[in-house]
């Protein structure tokens, strides 16, 4: 079965947002063009890191020579979404994703592959029994400034959850904490 590609070269939006209560959200990565809009489920953690990869891969190319790519070394003012996700329709929750630049279009590529059989240890409900799911991608492709606003509002969505132990590090639930502290 051929691959089908949700491919976005300059979409109109493109964020991470949840939906659901701190402690039991869904992280979503969801991209508009036009009418297209697509929703792959992100873990938290997988939310974070392309936050923290993106700035890690902005900030280097800040510090080329004269900055050919015109890298903002913050998020410009004027590109910064804080609007909520739109109705969102899961596409496939996501496994592996690789995250690149494209020098040619000045460009962070960003591709994000379904979570396969083997990622989810046999988890049967993470996937369609048919391998539906594993014939899709994402391929997202977002200017710098729009790269670095991304990476600030994904940041912000994922420290929105719930607050730190102090001192076991663990989240505290709404409804109480049992700190587990390490041992010495």
């Amino acid at each position: 079965m051929p691959t089908r590609v949700h491919e976005f070269n300059w979409p109109d939006r493109a964020v991470v947002g949840t939906i659901g209560l701190p402690g039991a959200r869904t992280f979503y990565l969801q991209v508009r063009s036009g009418t297209q809009v697509v929703s792959i489920a992100l873990e938290k953690q997988q939310s974070a890191l392309l936050a923290d990869k993106i700035d890690e891969i902005l900030d280097q190319l800040a510090t080329v020579q004269g900055n050919p790519f015109s890298v903002p070394t913050t998020t410009p003012p004027e590109l910064v979404d804080n609007d909520q996700l739109e109705a969102v329709q899961e596409h496939f929750r996501t496994g592996t994703m690789s995250l690149g630049w494209d020098p040619s279009t000045a460009q962070i590529v960003i591709e994000a592959y379904p979570l396969t059989d083997v990622e989810a240890d046999d988890n049967d409900d993470l996937a369609d029994e048919d391998g539906a799911h594993e014939s899709e991608k994402l391929l997202l492709r977002i200017p710098v400034g729009t790269a670095r606003a991304f990476a600030q509002r994904t940041r912000e969505v994922v420290g929105a959850g719930r607050p730190l132990c102090p001192l076991c590090g663990y989240p505290i639930d709404p409804d109480g904490h049992l700190c587990t502290l390490p041992e010495d």
